[in-house]
């Protein structure tokens, strides 16, 4: 059972998953997933509609499973600041419903997205698995996304060391792609830059902070292959960043994507996000010993992302800040 199964990691697993002969079962209430996202397998799915903060629909979605992937969250940047009450809810709820759900019917495994938000800013980088975890600020609402998910790995590592035969962790490290969905930096840099392109050669580009700071993006298909190196070979118990080290500052990612639409790009600094993290590039041997090899460089994934946002920007929702988040 994959919940959150048809959000864009979420989706982007169960495609895979299929392909490599197994029999998926999706939890999702389509809140913010899409279940058109899985048009090409849905002959091949089950599809249950429900609740991740419901006990009872959880615990009947989870019978007869072999393997629980832990997905559903509420994400964007956006939303940590906004909704910072929803995103604890569906968090710790979540966990906790799930915990529940595999205990009442024998579920061995279970694998939970945790984030590379649980680090903040970290004390070295690249960033090991072992860094100790921190709340910087409890009264920034931005911490609501990471303490959930600190939550949710305490309580997945502690509920495993007994009750479960084999618990998973892993730390996605800023995934992006075709429709990833419309509050993150790369897709609003997209729309952005198709609007203020059309009228200037050179594009003056109000980002939010300095542009110093990093960011390492992985595309989606590296970030399912290093999954999937996780699920066939990973330990029990043990936590898996999956990302790239190709750092890359935030101002150079605006001038990459106004290269897409040949303009140079002027970045103009504002003020920065509250409690952003300045650098972020995770270390990923342990990965790298399971197997896992990203083989997208950030150029080419971004311009299979670009196209895929400009081909739909029709779909963006109104609301769509026009500023990026980090």
């Amino acid at each position: 059972m994959v919940t959150g199964g048809a959000g864009f990691l979420g989706s982007a697993l169960v495609r895979r998953l299929i392909r490599e002969g197994n029999r998926v079962r999706v939890f999702d209430n389509q809140s913010r997933g899409r279940i058109d996202r899985l048009g090409d397998v849905a002959d091949s799915i089950e599809y249950v509609s429900g609740d991740i903060r419901n006990p009872e629909e959880v615990k009947r979605a989870a019978k007869g499973v072999a393997s629980v992937c832990h997905l559903a969250f509420v994400n964007g940047t956006e939303f940590f600041y906004t909704k910072p009450e929803l995103v604890l809810e569906v968090g710790v709820k979540g966990i906790v419903n799930v915990l529940d759900a595999c205990l009442q019917h024998n579920v061995p495994e279970l694998v939970f997205a945790s984030s590379s938000e649980v680090y903040q800013d970290p004390p070295t980088i690249p960033t090991s698995e072992t860094v100790p975890l921190s709340i910087p600020d409890p009264t920034n609402p931005r911490w609501s996304y990471s303490a959930g998910k600190i939550i949710s790995e305490m309580m997945a590592i502690n509920y495993g060391r007994t009750r479960l035969s084999r618990v998973l962790i892993f730390r996605p490290h800023n995934v992006y792609g075709p429709d990833m969905g419309w509050e993150h930096v790369i897709p609003q840099f997209v729309l952005r830059m198709q609007r203020l392109a059309s009228n200037h050669d050179v594009v003056r580009f109000p980002i939010q902070g300095t542009g110093t700071q990093t960011r390492s993006f992985v595309f989606i298909d590296d970030f399912i292959d290093g999954l999937m190196a996780i699920l066939r070979c990973g330990t029990h118990l043990n936590i898996y960043n999956i990302g790239t080290q190709e750092e890359v500052t935030i101002a150079e990612l605006a001038r990459m994507i106004g290269g897409f639409f040949s303009k140079r790009v002027e970045v103009v600094p504002g003020p920065p996000a509250e409690g952003g993290a300045c650098r972020r590039c995770p270390d990923i041997a342990k990965i790298a010993a399971l197997g896992y090899a990203p083989r997208f460089p950030l150029r080419e994934g971004l311009a299979i992302t670009t196209k895929w946002y400009c081909d739909n920007a029709q779909l963006a929702p109104a609301a769509v800040a026009a500023t990026e988040e980090t």
